[in-house]
């Protein structure tokens, strides 16, 4: 089997060639030097559990929402026109821009390099209080426009869904400083970061299901 051939720079600046063989994929052995890695899932089995089960829960959220759609269309379609569609664009680039980084952090420990890790990830929980700032304002501006939980059917899904994921970003949001808190005490290494891992299957599951939705309560008609 040929192995993969990757150039980066080190922490020098100089151009390294890295091959499979080198590549910690999950943080606990080197792709062809373990072939049982190849079998692994990112991260480990309990934040999968955690991940299946919070999809599950938004999943049930969406089932609602469509149920709800079809008992008051009215309301479900008039809904979106008076929310503040601005902000939940932002908040859209905010989390996908820190999925980014946090995958750019990921890639980072994956060749040695923590300090650039921690500076990506630090970037992330930049975006991540960006989402919570804009959406706190959000709710205060809906309130002034006279939008409040008990308006009608659709604003009640709709700070019932974004009230949850709020708090979603904001424990992945620590999740993230536990990292960055890891990496520098040095727990988290080339070879050992299963944990940082996990955090960033979880950080992107949380970006996800924000994916889903914005659509749903801002943009669909």
């Amino acid at each position: 089997m040929a192995a993969l051939l990757v150039t980066y720079r080190d922490k020098t600046g100089n151009h390294m060639n890295v091959t499979a063989t080198d590549f910690n994929l999950n943080g606990s052995g080197a792709v062809t030097q373990e072939p049982e890695t190849l079998n692994k899932i990112p991260g480990n089995r309990a934040v999968w559990v955690g991940i299946f089960a919070e999809l599950t829960e938004f999943a049930l959220f969406f089932l609602v929402y469509f149920i709800a759609k079809a008992h008051y269309p009215e309301q479900f379609n008039q809904g979106p026109l008076k929310l503040n569609t601005l902000a939940g664009m932002l908040n859209t680039f905010a989390l996908i821009s820190s999925s980014y980084f946090v995958a750019k952090a990921l890639a980072a420990i994956r060749i040695d390099q923590p300090d650039q890790s921690i500076k990506w990830l630090w970037r992330a929980v930049f975006c991540g209080g960006i989402y919570l700032v804009i959406k706190v304002w959000e709710y205060h501006w809906n309130v002034d426009q006279g939008i409040e939980t008990n308006t009608n059917e659709f604003y009640t899904m709709y700070y019932y869904m974004t009230f949850n994921h709020l708090l979603h970003v904001g424990w992945a949001s620590g999740s993230l400083l536990w990292a960055i808190h890891q990496l520098k005490v040095g727990r988290y290494t080339q070879k050992n970061h299963l944990g940082f891992t996990a955090i960033a299957c979880y950080w992107h599951m949380v970006d996800l299901a924000w994916v889903i939705i914005f659509p749903l309560l801002y943009v669909l008609r």
